[in-house]
This record gives C-alpha cells, structure tokens and sequence, in this order.
C-alpha cells in the first residue's frame, strides 16, 4: 500500500504540475483524486503498519502499544498524512474553483515534496525496529537481496503492482464520475 500510496501521490503532483503549466481544470480534477486515493492507501497502510509492528517486532523484544507508535517510521507516515490532509482542508475551504484549484496545486507541490523526508529520510538517521535503519546490516527495505526471502519476494513485488493497478483504477472512476458531474464548468 506505501508504494501504492507514493506512486498515487507522484501522479497527483504531474498533475498539479500540468495545471499550473496550462490551468486545465481537468488537471486539477486528476491531481484531487488520485490524491484522495493516495491518502486513503496511506490511512489503510499506516492502519496495517501499527498492527503489524506491534505483532512482528514489540511482542519480541517485550515492548507496549506506546512503544511502537513512537517508531520513526510511523510518525514519519503520520506527519506525511496529516500534510495530506491539511491538502484536503485546503481544497475545501474554498469556493472559487480557479483560485481553489491554482493554491491547491501549488500546495499539492509541497506535500509532494515533504514526503519524502518524513517517510523516507528522516526515520532513517534515527533508530527504528525498522529494516533499513542506523545500525542494521541493511540499507533498504526490501531493495536488499538479504532483507526478504525470494518465495516473499514473488508476493512482495506483484502486491506493489497489484495495489498500484488498484488505486489507479479506483481514482480514474472516481475522476470519470466528477467529469461528468461538472461537464457544464469543464466545457
């Protein structure tokens, strides 16, 4: 669902860059929902996360419920979704859908951007129960040959696409049915 998310999130950003190049409203339309999608893998990822990490890693090493929600990893998906979700406040907030659309780009751009040092970089210079941080004998999760076993590997690797295919498909419904409900405005 992570890499889902972020490939989601990377379409939305293309398209608040198309918009701000050319002010299509369809642009804007494209980026909103496959940001919507993006955050709603992001939810379900960050949900999935928190128990898996409370079942695979703190019942080893004794830790509560409190411990594993200070891992970095966590707050750095947190922060990323609330930036996310600040996005969506932003977009509501107006009523006047040029201006709606051009802020919302722009913004749209930054949470982009902070997203890859709250997920990606920042949990990686402190320590984490996570595969991948300071200390551990491997650099990415997942990337490294000895960090997943290959009979993982063939689930792994098909469950990105998989996800990816999924959310694509949910956001260019969602991007048909908003199309259509404002053809008038689009025309």
């Amino acid at each position: 669902m992570w890499f889902g998310m972020m490939i989601l999130f990377s379409i939305s950003f293309v398209y608040s860059i198309k918009y701000l190049l050319g002010f299509n409203l369809r642009n804007d339309i494209y980026a909103n929902n496959f940001a919507k999608v993006g955050a709603w893998f992001g939810i379900l990822g960050y949900t999935t996360g928190t128990l898996w990490v409370s079942v695979t890693w703190a019942t080893d090493q004794g830790q509560s419920i409190g411990s594993v929600l200070k891992e970095p990893k966590l707050i750095g998906a947190a922060i990323a979704l609330l930036i996310y979700g600040a996005y969506f406040v932003l977009r509501g907030s107006f009523t006047d859908i040029d201006k709606r659309a051009r802020i919302s780009a722009v913004y749209n751009i930054f949470a982009f951007i902070m997203l890859f040092p709250s997920i990606w970089i920042i949990p990686r210079l402190v320590g984490s129960l996570h595969p991948g941080a300071p200390g551990s004998d491997s650099g990415n999760p997942a990337l490294n040959r000895n960090d997943m076993d290959a009979s993982m590997r063939m689930i792994f690797y098909p469950a990105i696409i998989g996800w990816t295919l999924l959310g694509i498909w949910i956001a260019t419904l969602k991007i048909r049915l908003e199309i259509l409900s404002n053809k008038k405005i689009l025309n």
